[in-house]
């Protein structure tokens, strides 16, 4: 046993069976449509195709916090097995939750003296803290301990790429991501934005494309500027429900980068609630995100 364990929340979109595979402990998070609670996640009770599916039937998505208990349970849980716990948590500059954390772990350093606990902050969110994660996880099983990892996550969590584009402007709109005039003109013009996660976490508009193919390509575009691969081939593709414009991207990213090693996700309801259907990114090692 490597005497620590990686956790993470659901917000990776990871899957059980990859989770499973890379040896890493996923938290569910909670979700609503249209106010009915449900749990996404290992052991949870929706799938981000069914969430996707409520969406586009007109629900109204919503998300919730992680409770601190809920944190204690999963990290104890390592905890009294004698192993120290890494925590890879969803981007402070989209969710509070890693304060319960924080807080979590500060009574559980008490209780627990000798084990390390460590709580990092990914500023990260979706498959991008999904692809950080895995990438960690690939750090551990070559043989990195407890310290070096955490400072190797530390050192290239913004290295981790993240750029997204989505089909419908209103729903960013609903999360106070751009005003009720963008939406209703670029939904009429067919403007998308292209955005990405910046330096503190937080979603930021950077540019705009007309068409959704177009703006598909230009996430491409990011790619071709900053992919390093000589850091990793690994680049990961995250939809909601929106499978052909995903194997588009991937078509189009292997026409230029033929050594690319894409996997396609589904995007689940933590990031997703606030994104809408249609929602498409692309996460990979750039030389800046």
């Amino acid at each position: 046993m490597s005497g620590y364990k990686i956790v993470t929340d659901a917000t990776v979109d990871l899957t059980p069976a990859w989770a499973e595979r890379i040896g890493v402990d996923i938290i569910p998070m909670e979700c609503q449509l249209d106010g009915a609670p449900y749990s996404f996640g290992p052991g949870g009770n929706i799938s981000g195709e069914e969430f996707f599916a409520g969406m586009r039937q007109g629900k109204t998505g919503s998300t919730s916090q992680i409770n601190p208990t809920v944190y204690e349970s999963h990290f104890e849980r390592f905890l009294s097995q004698g192993l120290d716990v890494v925590y890879l948590c969803f981007s402070s500059g989209l969710s509070g939750t890693i304060q319960a954390a924080r807080i979590c772990m500060e009574e559980l350093r008490e209780k627990y003296p000798d084990r390390k606990i460590a709580c990092i902050d990914t500023l990260s969110a979706s498959n991008g803290e999904g692809f950080l994660v895995n990438e960690a996880a690939a750090q551990q099983a070559a043989g990195l301990d407890f310290d070096t990892l955490v400072a190797w996550v530390e050192e290239n969590k913004l290295k981790v790429a993240h750029w997204f584009t989505v089909e419908d402007l209103h729903h960013l709109h609903r999360g106070g991501r751009v005003s009720a005039a963008t939406a209703i003109m670029g939904s009429a013009l067919q403007i998308k934005p292209v955005m990405h996660c910046d330096n503190e976490g937080h979603l930021t508009n950077t540019a705009k494309a007309r068409g959704r193919k177009k703006s598909l390509l230009a996430l491409v575009d990011r790619m071709d500027a900053s992919w390093t691969p000589e850091k990793g081939k690994r680049a990961f593709i995250c939809h909601g429900d929106c499978m052909e414009d995903a194997k588009f991207m991937e078509a189009a990213i292997l026409e230029r980068h033929s050594d690319a090693e894409i996997t396609i996700f589904h995007m689940g309801p933590i990031i997703g609630a606030h994104c809408g259907p249609g929602v498409i990114a692309l996460f990979f090692w750039g030389s800046e995100r």
